[in-house]
């Protein structure tokens, strides 16, 4: 894992990059990630709602949301199980994936672009594996290295979210050294937590994915946003606040 970067006031520092979720966040897939964590631990014999598996298991390592989801009947589950669930979300998913017509939120590319010609470097990072990430970048038509600068993803590192290792990882590749200019922007608290042990100038909640804004504002977020766009004001006001 990368060197934890310096910290300084996120009063004072210009943003230089935006570190991303995908799924809720900067791609529309229709929630299907997290209907097909409820149908597979489902099919295991259990009958929990949609409600719990996206309270319990939004925007974390797909193995992990799975164990987190189980943990709530208050009972301890093997791992021989978990990892048994785990295997079948993955047929599952890549299954949902080959059908679906996966897009981007509406005007993340437009964000991306607008980022860009401010200087401000754009990462993805999300609790999917690499695989499944780079399937929904093509899916899309992204390429990385032009609409976005780099993909980090939950198989990359050794910790997942809430863990700072995928901003500390997006942040080496970027070549931004201190925390403060980063924003971390994503769907569910896991996100927001993610920025702050990472100790982003920004970690921000967004309304268009797993979890509402009542379920965001308990991490504490620096805002709650609700569409992409609302990210530039943001961005504009903290470099503003640096002249």
């Amino acid at each position: 894992m990368p060197a934890s970067p310096s910290i300084t006031s996120p009063s004072f520092t210009m943003i230089e990059l935006v570190v991303f979720d995908m799924a809720g966040t900067t791609v529309d897939e229709d929630n299907v990630v997290y209907k097909t964590v409820r149908q597979a631990i489902n099919a295991a014999g259990y009958s929990f709602t949609q409600e719990q598996v996206q309270s319990a298991g939004a925007g974390k390592e797909k193995s992990q949301a799975i164990r987190d989801v189980l943990a709530l009947d208050g009972t301890e589950h093997p791992e021989d199980e978990v990892q048994a669930i785990f295997a079948d979300f993955r047929f599952r998913l890549a299954e949902a994936y080959d059908s679906l017509e996966v897009v981007e939120q509406s005007g993340a590319s437009d964000i991306f672009r607008e980022l860009h010609s401010r200087g401000i470097k754009v990462v993805l990072n999300t609790g999917y594996d690499r695989p499944t990430a780079e399937k929904l970048v093509h899916k899309i038509g992204w390429t990385i290295g032009e609409e976005v600068d780099a993909l980090v993803t939950a198989s990359d590192v050794e910790a997942g979210r809430p863990a700072p290792d995928m901003i500390y990882l997006a942040m080496a590749l970027t070549q931004v050294t201190n925390a403060a200019s980063v924003a971390k922007i994503g769907d569910s608290r896991i996100d927001i937590e993610e920025g702050q042990n990472a100790k982003c100038g920004m970690a921000l909640g967004i309304t268009t994915g797993a979890q509402t804004e009542s379920e965001l504002l308990q991490s504490n977020p620096t805002a709650v946003i609700h569409h992409l766009s609302d990210l530039i004001q943001l961005v504009d006001q903290t470099s503003n606040a640096t002249v």
